[in-house]
């Protein structure tokens, strides 16, 4: 059973820490552009409203003179008005006239020049120092007026605002330490779960296979390729295993043959022609099983795909014709009708030792099985995409159902065994088409089989 930390360890909570560190600098980044875009904005906001207000007291001025500008202040700076405004008339003797400022402040004595002024302002709990945006004027009649802003809303506005962009930070940081706590212990999940896997197979279950929980991420497409991985180790292992136990079964007819022809040579009385015979007998079946072992060598290295390092672009229609020249001879000898169709070039890349080692497998096939009178035919045809090569007798043929187990190490037919042989030549045919990607096909010839390989086209062969 899979055993979690709590607090992953390791490779992924590395993992986790880095995504959870530059998720915290995205957070910091964001609400730090968010405040210094947003506190200017109140400022500009500030500098609006004493513009509106000035817009105001301008108006009240034109329509009741200085009498309505005053009357306009006190409304504004009495208690029912603003209370973040600030409001200050003087004649030009420097008289307080209306407001809410006690004395005209050193600094503002430009006309329509913005300042921020550090003002004392009477509340219940005492005097309080606060900032203030403001703007003076000169009027025509010699009085000076002063309007501003106390910048305690802003204040506040901005501590609020910094209050939230902290709670805010510390939400976000609290989620991206819980989603990479999460992550962290998801990938943990399934890199335990592909361990446990592997410690099965390393005790010898090599039935089991990386786990996939369906949703198509990099971890399905790695248990994929695995999966791939250990089949093609299982489909070897069975392989070794047949071929060992194979071994052990077939080859130990021929091999108590041999020893017994040599005991019975040797207890027998002194004779030539018999020792003769009897080492001619042993020959064959040393040149048999050789056969075999040369067969299972050659399998072996299709099948492990080591000869992959040796392929090279090769015509496959000249290495037909070279094959069929050689067993042309003995199909005429055989009273086999030989017929080749072959492509003027077929292009294709791959291993020319073995195969033409597996076409000549299926050329010996063919006069074996094919019958004395019969035919046999070879053809190669090759067009944009595909090369295809076709060997067909009018033997007996394979009946559909076993035409799958002719493909495997050592079987043979019942009504094949009278012929020569191990039970090998398709074995090679089907190790070899398997190397190079070539679909191999048993075909009712009627009568007779019919074996198809089509590879897929490749660059132009050499000259």
């Amino acid at each position: 059973m899979a055993r979690f930390r709590l607090l992953p360890t390791g490779a992924t909570a590395r993992f986790a820490l880095i995504y959870f560190a530059l998720f915290a600098v995205s957070v910091l980044l964001l609400l730090g552009w968010v405040y210094i875009r947003t506190v200017p904005m109140l400022d500009r906001q500030v500098g609006e409203t004493v513009a509106a207000e000035l817009r105001g007291l301008a108006d009240q001025a034109r329509e009741g003179g200085l009498p309505g500008l005053v009357e306009a202040i006190e409304r504004r700076a009495g208690d029912g008005g603003d209370p973040d405004g600030v409001y200050l008339l003087v004649g030009p003797d420097g008289r307080k006239l209306a407001g809410n400022l006690g004395t005209w402040p050193e600094p503002a004595k430009g006309d329509g020049e913005w300042l921020l002024l550090e003002l004392q302002r009477r509340t219940e709990s005492g005097l309080q120092s606060r900032e203030v945006g403001a703007r003076s004027f000169d009027l025509q009649s010699g009085h000076r007026l002063l309007v501003g802003r106390d910048f305690g809303a802003r204040a506040r506005y901005a501590g609020a605002l910094v209050e939230a962009l902290g709670w805010a930070l510390g939400a976000a940081l609290l989620l991206g330490l819980g989603g990479g706590w999460l992550l962290s212990r998801n990938v943990a999940k399934r890199v335990e779960q592909v361990s446990g896997t592997a410690r099965q197979i390393i005790r010898g279950d090599l039935s089991q296979r990386m786990p996939k929980d369906g949703s198509g991420d990099e971890f399905d497409r790695l248990s994929d390729s695995l999966n791939a991985m250990l089949q093609r180790i299982e489909e070897l292992m069975t392989g070794l295993r047949t071929v060992s136990d194979s071994l052990a079964h077939d080859l130990r007819s021929p091999l108590t043959r041999l020893k017994g022809r040599i005991e019975l040579a040797l207890r027998g009385p002194e004779d030539p022609a018999a020792y003769r015979e009897a080492l001619e007998k042993a020959l064959a079946e040393a040149d048999h099983l050789l056969a075999t072992f040369a067969g299972l060598l050659s399998i072996a290295r299709a099948e492990a795909g080591a000869a992959k390092a040796q392929f090279e672009p090769l015509d496959l229609a000249r290495l037909a014709e070279e094959i069929g020249e050689l067993y042309e001879p003995a199909a005429s000898e055989a009273g086999v009708v030989w017929t080749g169709e072959i492509a003027v070039s077929a292009p294709i890349y791959g291993h020319r030792q073995l195969l033409a080692q597996m076409l000549s497998n299926l050329l010996d096939n063919a006069l074996k099985h094919g019958g004395a009178g019969g035919r046999l035919s070879l053809a190669v045809r090759a067009d944009a995409e595909r090369v295809e090569l076709t060997v067909a007798d009018a033997g007996l043929g394979i009946p559909e159902r076993d035409r799958q187990a002719v493909l495997q190490r050592f079987v043979r037919l019942d009504e094949s065994r009278r012929a020569p042989g191990s039970g090998l030549g398709l074995s090679l045919v089907a190790a070899v088409a398997k190397l190079h990607d070539a679909e191999l096909r048993l075909e009712d010839n009627a009568p007779g089989l019919r074996v198809r390989l089509v590879f897929e086209r490749g660059p132009a062969a050499l000259s």
